[in-house]
């Protein structure tokens, strides 16, 4: 796959970053296509064009990657979200801004990495739309969740709108702004998509990697912050949680994990003509 093809080909493939003491992993489990012009309303035909037209697949749509990040530190593992599950859905079934939407590749690259799903402590979600939790909640197909020793972590706003019964789990638990969950992981409020929309910061030394979430969902907006999302809860908080990440991201040593950017995950904020973007990494040194 050249670079180029990158841009807007879903990843399919696990993608690892050693971090200081922990390693990151890019786990995939399928992919959905955003109609760019109804998912960011705002935007014209002519956005669409130049470098941006990079990011479209052969159908006009963006391709957004749906999987999960695997966080290890000495022999403990977590995870942040749990992609969407073993389902596809064509295009006519799905929601207007949407194409088709597929999942199911989770299992499979964990056993790629060697990583066995019990291992799982403690899975932590960006937020809980149905691409996020798919393998935590709902496997489906008569199958339950692989994930039998993880406890769901999400913030308090996340979990009040959350419209499955609980039971009073104590699996599930409620994570705060600041709070460390796991060995270097500390939670970023980053409200707009969702009111409790979450990113999760791994810090090691002076070096940080900001699991990011849906605050962006393609690399275009790093250019246009002020694009409004149709899918965001609070469209004008999404537009200052994507400013004030956009801020969080030019302090040195920081690189960022996107989860919807196509086969360009891991990345950092970088700079075209004086305009902000988003350059990709294979290595985080």
């Amino acid at each position: 796959m050249t670079t180029a093809t990158r841009w807007n080909t879903p990843a399919t493939t696990p993608r690892t970053l050693r971090f200081g003491e922990h390693t990151v992993t890019w786990l995939p489990d399928g992919y959905v296509q955003l109609d760019p012009r109804r998912w960011l309303p705002g935007t014209t035909a002519e956005d669409w064009t130049g470098e941006n037209a990079e990011l479209l697949d052969s159908e006009g749509f963006l391709a957004a990657s749906i999987g999960a990040l695997l966080i290890q530190h000495g022999d403990r593992a977590m995870l942040v979200d749990a992609g969407f599950g073993p389902h596809d859905i064509p295009a006519a079934h799905t929601h207007p801004t949407l194409g088709v939407l597929v999942g199911g590749q989770l299992p499979a690259a964990l056993a790629a990495v060697g990583v066995d799903p019990a291992a799982i402590e403690l899975i932590a979600f960006s937020h809980l739309h149905d691409d996020h939790f798919g393998w935590a909640f709902r496997p489906g197909q008569g199958l339950a969740s692989p994930f039998v020793n993880a406890s769901f972590a999400a913030s308090a706003a996340e979990w009040a709108n959350w419209a499955q019964p609980t039971d009073g789990s104590p699996r599930m638990r409620t994570v705060g702004d600041g709070e460390e969950i796991f060995p270097g992981v500390t939670v970023r409020a980053a409200p707009g998509h969702t009111a409790g929309h979450t990113s999760f910061v791994l810090s090691s030394g002076e070096r940080r990697l900001i699991a990011f979430g849906d605050v962006f969902h393609t690399p275009a907006q790093f250019a246009r912050p002020d694009w409004k999302v149709a899918m965001d809860s609070l469209p004008e908080q999404g537009v200052a949680s994507r400013r004030a990440l956009l801020a969080e991201l030019a302090r040195p040593g920081t690189a960022a994990f996107a989860n919807h950017f196509s086969d360009v995950v891991f990345g950092r904020l970088g700079d075209h003509s004086g305009t902000p973007c988003w350059e990709p990494l294979e290595e985080f040194s």
